[in-house]
């Protein structure tokens, strides 16, 4: 195996070309999909391979109380630099696991005190608080019954969902919306509960923490759950401006995030570009571009280039893998 058993450390940098095709081209729901699973693969053959690392190259060391044949230089032989990479492995898997920690646990927090803030408040899909900083988000999970018919969160009503949870707008930000670009609103942060959008995001950042190189993956999924909440808000209203003009107007008014959110509420994505999208025609819902095309060859190419790293990540996070189970005693 030699040198190979590094590259699901490496191969994550494949990733960047169709991570940046898949944005620019795809339509925003299947590059939501392929990025973020591309994002979770890759993140969990390097860590496995880095805690398999750590276990080759510490196998060998007095006391320590792991099985004796993982010690042995067949062992050794399928991870060159063995005692380099296994000591250097220990300082960078503690970093993962206290990062990607740090993240889950900052992520339950703030779930829980956004839901302990509105737990007092009436059950409905839409809350309302009289505040003078304007924002607005989606928060997930919680009350999943709507309010009375015809209500903020009734059926009809503005707050009307498909997935659970509830969406949290102040009346500052509402003051500045027309009707139309208030629909257009809550259409948008129905369409993040409906399709589970936190789930991705929370999948793509905590993959960025276990692999530095998919960062690049995160901001793009970061983008593209924002263009299928547009797009998902045009086809529901039915008017592209009105989201454009929406978006906009929520982007100038709202200053900054009003406290520490999740990854889910927090991430706005670039908005002139969110913007400009709208003001074009909607993209078409093919899953990939045509190969005879230019733009398609190229998808084509950075996508095969990006299946046979995550390939070559799992082989080689397998094979040590194995390689280590065989020299375990029974």
């Amino acid at each position: 195996m030699g040198i190979f058993v590094f590259l699901p450390l490496v191969l994550p940098l494949t990733a960047w070309p169709v991570a940046r095709l898949a944005e620019l081209h795809l339509h925003p729901r299947t590059a939501t999909r392929l990025l973020t699973a591309v994002a979770v693969v890759m993140s969990v053959c390097s860590t496995l391979c880095l805690a398999l690392l750590m276990v080759v190259g510490t196998a060998q060391l007095p006391g320590n109380p792991l099985p004796d044949g993982w010690s042995d230089p067949e062992v050794r032989a399928a991870v060159p630099y063995d005692g380099i990479a296994g000591r250097a492995a220990i300082p960078a898997l503690a970093a993962v696991a206290t990062a990607c920690g740090r993240t889950l646990w900052r992520h339950r927090r703030v779930t829980r005190r956004a839901r302990r803030a509105l737990s007092g408040l009436p059950g409905r899909r839409v809350v309302v608080l009289p505040d003078d900083t304007p924002y607005a988000y989606a928060l997930p999970g919680g009350p999943g019954g709507p309010g009375g018919p015809g209500g903020p969160g009734g059926p009809g009503g503005p707050g009307g969902s498909d997935g659970s949870g509830r969406i949290v707008v102040t009346t500052a930000l509402l003051a500045g919306l027309r009707p139309a670009e208030r629909r257009a609103l809550f259409a948008h942060e129905r369409a993040h509960l409906a399709a589970r959008h936190h789930r991705h995001l929370l999948a793509v950042h905590l993959a960025a923490r276990a692999n530095p190189f998919l960062r690049p993956l995160r901001s793009a999924v970061l983008y593209t759950a924002e263009r299928w909440a547009d797009e998902a808000a045009a086809q529901a209203v039915g008017d592209r401006r009105a989201v454009a003009r929406a978006i906009g107007k929520a982007a100038l008014l709202t200053p900054a995030a009003p406290a520490p959110t999740l990854p889910a509420l927090a991430a706005v994505g670039p908005v002139p570009r969110r913007v400009a999208a709208l003001l074009a025609p909607a993209p078409a819902v093919r899953r990939w571009p045509p190969v005879c095309t230019a733009v398609g060859a190229a998808a084509w190419g950075a996508a095969a280039g990006t299946a046979v790293s995550a390939m070559s990540s799992a082989n080689s996070a397998v094979t040590l893998f194995l390689t280590l189970y065989a020299a375990t005693p029974l």
